[in-house]
């Protein structure tokens, strides 16, 4: 195993022992998931890059499944038409992508799970403004200091990192987390 290679493994042990703080935080901020979607709301999720990718498979694991058979559950990535992200793109600027579709889809009490390594995103940060207008709740998923979106929403989720890499990979055990808790439930 090259010094590199260990040297990042080694870094992901450390960042993921220091996520254990967040464990009352991941457990609070999955119960709201589930009483949103018991209560016939829906996910709506949103990212770019690789929190895009994020942000799909948060969505693409509730409407499907994680392991266990259940019922679909209603999620939607923000991320994932590329017809109506370009659409909003070129009429309104990028910063409009999240923000718009939100206005068009979101529902009080639903979820907006932001995804943004930084927390500087200006179309996340605009996406958890539209939220918040329309009554839902925020989650937002970071890293480093959380950024401009710290203080913003109603659960705040930073990895303990300011490597990309690190965060990305908390990110995703998070999102397994709050799945493993979603799969816990009986869904009729």
């Amino acid at each position: 195993m090259s010094d590199r290679t260990l040297a990042q493994i080694n870094e992901l042990v450390d960042v993921v022992i220091a996520t254990r703080e967040l464990t009352p935080l991941i457990n609070d901020s999955g119960a709201c998931l589930i009483n949103a979607l018991r209560s016939g709301k829906k996910i709506l999720t949103c990212g770019n890059g690789g929190s895009a990718t994020d942000a799909l498979h948060l969505a693409e694991e509730f409407v499907g499944r994680y392991k266990g058979d259940r019922i679909s559950l209603p999620a939607i990535c923000l991320s994932a038409d590329v017809s109506v992200l370009t659409c909003i793109a070129n009429d309104y600027g990028f910063d409009a992508v999240f923000s718009r579709a939100v206005e068009g889809l979101g529902q009080p009490g639903d979820i907006l799970v932001g995804i943004s390594t930084s927390g500087n995103s200006a179309n996340i940060l605009a996406a958890f403004s539209a939220a918040r207008a329309k009554g839902m709740k925020t989650i937002l998923l970071s890293g480093k200091d959380g950024g401009k979106a710290l203080g913003q929403c109603d659960f705040e989720l930073i990895a303990p990192s300011n490597t990309t890499a690190r965060i990305q990979e908390i990110h995703t055990l998070i999102l397994h987390c709050w799945l493993e808790m979603v799969e816990a439930e009986t869904w009729n």
